[in-house]
């Protein structure tokens, strides 16, 4: 009898049971954090590295397996390789010719890059993987700093804690199911070729950002939030001002609900305009944006929001469908769920790293790859990193986000990855 059926095995967590049925070449569901350093990367000291954070994220060892009626992670003995970056950003991870992990390091010049496909986890929980990674690089490229061997904070987790499914943890009947959102405006365009991305990097002050923000009286990613919805009305034909801008946001649900998981655990909120009943200002928009933030970031909604998607899993319908027949209806709601939004977006915020470490890192960043446009956002130290990733050819949207950016006060450097753009290396 073969080993394998002894082999671990997990499964899905309630937001990763959609992305098998929904990836394809066009939206891999594949997300990128990279860390860039002051000095070029050495691939030895990184692998090296990896295989001292691996033994911290026995998850991240999983392929992923169809059953009858679900998909599934497995324990594999396939190795965790540190390669030289060739592919483009946030190429699929799922479905391949070939099994293999959930999960991609690479290296390229003086970046160090972790793509994580979200079956495996949500960004939260790759950056801890990408924190300890890179720490442990360190410890092992500059002994001579003396950085200590148990440097991370969440090397004291336990790997119960990393792998459990937090949705199900807070799980109550839902009292009733939320509806459906109407239509939003879809940006039109000609897309690129499958599997490429046009990128199209900001970098920052958090100091003056922080100021900008504190001026309109409200928070950095209410502020960002306000002039992207902005930036795509001053791009829509005048035909096309009817339906609502809206856009979609990732929440870590780690700062509403107690958990340790390196698991998804995160929740979707909608905020949107309608620039065809209101005020097109700034102004106008932020203030809407703000009383949107503090309705759906109410802990009885986010509530509401995990019971809601936990019941659809628990009902006896779903758990006895045929995986074929469920691929089937997730990728059909999966079309009508795009229909509700314009764009995402996604702040991760302000990370930290241990004590003599930090002098090693420039910035870190992040990407993701969806049918849609993207934008996410990271900062460390004094360094703002808000990074666009699009499947469209045109880059319209994002040039007049950095130039209202630019027209608040804020010096805004880019780069991208399209050889013809003019803007590379440029500063508003």
């Amino acid at each position: 009898m073969s080993d394998r059926n002894y082999l671990p095995w997990w499964r899905l967590d309630n937001a990763a049971k959609i992305f098998p049925s929904t990836s394809s070449a066009h939206d891999s569901k594949v997300f990128r954090f990279f860390c860039e350093l002051k000095e070029d990367v050495e691939p030895a000291a990184l692998q090296t590295a990896l295989d001292k954070t691996m033994e911290r994220f026995p998850l991240y060892r999983c392929v992923l397996r169809r059953g009858w009626f679900w998909y599934y992670l497995e324990e594999s003995p396939l190795p965790a390789l540190a390669c030289p970056e060739q592919l483009p950003p946030c190429f699929p991870i799922y479905p391949s010719p070939r099994r293999s992990l959930l999960f991609r390091v690479l290296y390229y010049r003086r970046r160090i890059s972790l793509e994580v496909y979200h079956v495996l986890s949500d960004g939260a929980g790759a950056l801890d993987f990408l924190r300890v990674l890179v720490y442990e690089y360190l410890y092992v490229r500059h002994p001579e700093d003396g950085l200590s061997a148990n440097g991370m904070p969440v090397l004291g987790i336990s790997d119960q804690q990393k792998e459990v499914d937090s949705f199900q943890k807070y799980y109550e009947k839902p009292v009733r199911r939320l509806g459906l959102s109407p239509s939003a405006y879809q940006i039109p365009g000609d897309r690129l070729p499958k599997n490429h991305l046009a990128i199209l990097e900001g970098r920052i002050s958090v100091r003056e950002l922080l100021a900008c923000a504190r001026a309109q009286k409200a928070t950095i990613t209410e502020l960002l939030t306000a002039v992207l919805l902005r930036s795509i009305y001053e791009g829509m034909s005048v035909r096309s001002r009817e339906k609502p801008v809206v856009v979609t946001i990732p929440v870590n649900l780690r700062n509403y609900f107690p958990s340790f998981s390196s698991r998804n655990f995160f929740a979707i909120i909608h905020v949107g305009y309608d620039f065809s009943k209101n005020s097109t200002d700034l102004e106008s928009v932020l203030a809407q944006v703000k009383r949107g933030f503090q309705e759906k970031l109410a802990v009885e909604k986010l509530k509401a929001h995990v019971d809601s998607l936990c019941a659809l899993e628990h009902n006896f319908l779903a758990r006895i469908a045929p995986l074929p027949l469920k691929d089937v209806v997730l990728r059909y709601a999966n079309r009508i769920a795009a229909q509700a939004a314009t764009v995402s977006f996604s702040n991760v915020g302000k990370l930290s790293m241990p004590e003599g470490s930090e002098k090693y890192i420039r910035q870190f960043g992040v990407l993701t790859c969806a049918g849609c446009l993207q934008a996410c956002s990271v900062s460390f130290g004094d360094s703002f990193v808000i990074t666009f990733a699009s499947p469209y050819r045109s880059r319209e949207t994002e040039r007049i986000f950095f130039q209202e950016l630019s027209r608040l006060g804020l010096d805004v450097t880019l780069t991208t990855n399209m050889e013809d753009e003019v803007e590379q290396n440029a500063v508003l």
